[in-house]
């Protein structure tokens, strides 16, 4: 299902119903008369009938991810879902709204209304990064994959060692080091941010934190002039081109590990508050029927 296809799917369809379903929600609201002692609120018929268009919907919408996994399911196409989730989640905060006529107060029922924008709002990011991000990681792999990544990786290592072999005792300690102490996606925040945590050891700089890459193709370039052969001047220029593409090919790798983070970061907020706002929808209702 491509990203963009989510808005644009049957013609934008769903957006129409969302639109429907917001007029009809706004004329239900408007259709309550204030007076002093009763103003709109979700204890009128209808606020009861705007409640329970969005209690239907809240269960609707986390229907999604069951629907996903579903391949023989006949009852429409994943794409439509995708689209009605994105244009109904939309009215479902209007829905929302409009039932509790912006009554709030610390109870279950304005926590169940903030964990329900809070889906929404993380729904919304889900939707930025899957419109923006594949397009930039598709751009970023060029063709390739990670484990064609991780084969040239291997074959420029594989390289830096073989030359490096001809190289003084601090090149080749400073070739291995750059090698084993090259860090990627070590931790969330770093795949997030793109960090680089590596290390290299420099010869009589010792162990350096800061763009490693960077400090071994500076150590043989101020090195290539003051090298005392022409042979050992080729072996730095060798190393430095390899060093040169070892640095762009482990930004590639940091970058597509940064997007594939994006794109799943935010399931680890929208699912598990989806199925807190289950829950206190629930007491929501309990407590409505029950001990209103």
């Amino acid at each position: 299902m491509q990203s963009k296809g989510l808005l644009t799917h049957g013609g934008r369809r769903y957006l129409w119903w969302a639109v429907l379903l917001s007029v009809v929600s706004l004329a239900l609201y408007y259709t309550q008369a204030p007076t002093g002692l009763q103003p709109p609120n979700g204890g009128t018929w209808q606020g009861y009938t705007l409640g329970t268009i969005g209690a239907c919907l809240i269960v609707w919408l986390s229907l999604l991810g069951i629907r996903k996994r579903r391949y023989s399911s006949r009852i429409g196409t994943v794409a439509g879902w995708a689209s009605a989730h994105v244009y109904l989640g939309l009215a479902l905060l209007l829905v929302a709204t409009l039932h509790c006529a912006w009554q709030f107060g610390w109870n279950v029922h304005t926590l169940a209304y903030a964990l329900m924008c809070g889906v929404i709002g993380s729904g919304l990011y889900g939707l930025f990064v899957y419109l923006r991000l594949p397009q930039a990681q598709a751009h970023n792999r060029a063709g390739k994959d990670r484990d064609a990544w991780i084969d040239e990786l291997r074959s420029i290592d594989t390289d830096i060692q073989s030359v490096a072999a001809k190289a003084d005792a601090d090149t080749q300690t400073m070739g291995l080091s750059a090698q084993s102490l090259t860090a990627i996606g070590e931790s969330i925040w770093a795949q997030l941010w793109g960090l680089d945590r590596s290390r290299v050891n420099l010869p009589k700089q010792g162990l350096v934190s800061n763009a490693d890459q960077e400090a071994v193709i500076d150590y043989l370039a101020r090195h290539i002039p003051n090298a005392r052969t022409r042979r050992e001047a080729e072996v730095l220029n060798d190393l430095m081109d390899l060093f040169g593409r070892r640095r762009v090919l482990l930004s590639r790798m940091r970058e597509d590990l940064r997007l594939s983070a994006h794109l799943k970061i935010w399931l680890f907020f929208h699912v598990p508050m989806t199925l807190a706002l289950l829950v206190a929808l629930s007491i929501h209702i309990v407590v409505v029927f029950f001990y209103w």
